[in-house]
């Protein structure tokens, strides 16, 4: 993941950047239990992903993509359509492990999409952020997260 900005040192960043490394763990974990056939432990694990993405998500797109989507609108607009795809398929393991036997495959490719999802937010909105957003857009971030809270504390590991 990116180093190479700085803009980690913003503690909003910081949060949403450990949510991302949290969520790249455990799709891991979710493509290695697909691996081995056991959907059971699929789908409590794409359940700890979206756990930690809810609140992720509602920061985003409560703040930080509509503190940006004057100067980057299309930008945001992929981002966004890809929020609802991924949010779609991990939706599908909410209550129960899903029967239908294209699950899996529809759950490699909304895991694979998400992991090329953080790629663009690190590399380029979170970087595009840090040299954008004025102070007030920032204390905006954090408002939402104040009220959200974060995934990191949410218990999902293990």
């Amino acid at each position: 993941m990116c180093d190479y900005c700085g803009c980690r040192a913003l503690e909003a960043i910081e949060t949403l950047t450990a949510e991302h490394d949290l969520v790249v763990n455990l799709a891991g974990e979710t493509r290695r239990a697909l691996k081995r056939g056991d959907l059971d432990l699929a789908a409590d694990r794409a359940r700890a992903v979206a756990a930690v993405l809810v609140p992720h998500t509602l920061v985003e797109e409560g703040a930080l993509f509509p503190a940006m989507a004057d100067e980057y609108g299309d930008h945001v607009t992929v981002l966004l359509d890809e929020h609802r795809r991924i949010e779609d398929v991990l939706a599908e393991s909410a209550q129960i492990t899903p029967s239908d036997p294209d699950w899996p495959t529809r759950l490699e490719r909304a895991l694979w999409l998400l992991r090329e999802h953080i790629l663009k937010e690190e590399d380029g909105v979170f970087p595009a952020a840090l040299g954008s957003l004025a102070p007030a857009q920032w204390d905006a971030v954090d408002a939402v997260r104040a009220q959200v809270g974060s995934g990191l504390t949410t218990g999902v590991v293990g």
